[in-house]
């Protein structure tokens, strides 16, 4: 299984970003990047001159690592989204924020991808009413995303949703935390995705 399966703090400090993937522990100083704002490894301190090659390598290592993508998935949803009309950069961060377990996540059932993804897969979630355990199944404008009825006491969920507040759901999405439930109102908004990212590198990148 080529998934990683490391410390994920590891990620944050190699790409010089905090990444969120740990959760509420980002938010506190306890955060790996707070403590030690450099790169891992004996050589992290050293200062290091990066390529363009490298600047462009690193920026889609950091987009695979924020949606939990590995690279052969990573390189699919490229593809399609050079085969749509539009920027692709944009599109390719659009179909991303379309997966499941992004759209959980945004709708705060859960404090990670990584939880939201494994919520997907023991079936806690439904999609217009059907049991759907695939991670990266495409939502679409209008698909109403709810907790099965059996779930909605796991604590971990209603955790998650007493913070969902403090990181904000986007425009697109609309959730009604009393019935475990949100509907889809529309595509992703770029302006929305906070996080310092330039998808035009990874356009570079893969036009080479």
């Amino acid at each position: 299984m080529a998934r990683y399966i490391g410390p994920v703090c590891r990620l944050c400090r190699r790409e010089n970003l905090k990444m969120y993937l740990k959760g509420d522990r980002c938010y506190t100083d306890k955060c790996a990047i707070e403590r030690r704002p450099y790169p891992p490894g004996q050589h992290g301190q050293n200062r290091v001159k990066f390529s363009e090659y490298g600047v462009q390598l690193r920026e889609k290592q950091k987009v695979k690592r924020i949606y939990g993508i590995l690279e052969r998935q990573f390189r699919l949803y490229y593809e399609r989204a050079s085969r749509k009309k539009g920027k692709t950069g944009e599109i390719l961060l659009q179909l991303l924020e379309q997966r499941l377990d992004n759209v959980v996540f945004r709708m705060g059932f859960a404090d990670t991808r990584a939880e939201a993804r494994q919520l997907v897969r023991h079936s806690h979630v439904t999609v217009n009413g059907r049991k759907v355990n695939i991670p990266s199944y495409q939502v679409r404008v209008g698909d109403r995303i709810s907790i099965r009825e059996k779930s909605r006491k796991i604590e971990r969920i209603q955790q998650a949703l007493e913070a969902v507040d403090r990181r904000g759901v986007p425009s697109w999405l609309e959730v009604d935390k009393e019935k475990f439930e949100g509907v889809v109102k529309g595509l992703p908004v770029r302006e929305e995705l906070t996080l310092p990212i330039q998808e035009q590198l990874i356009v570079e990148l893969y036009s080479k």
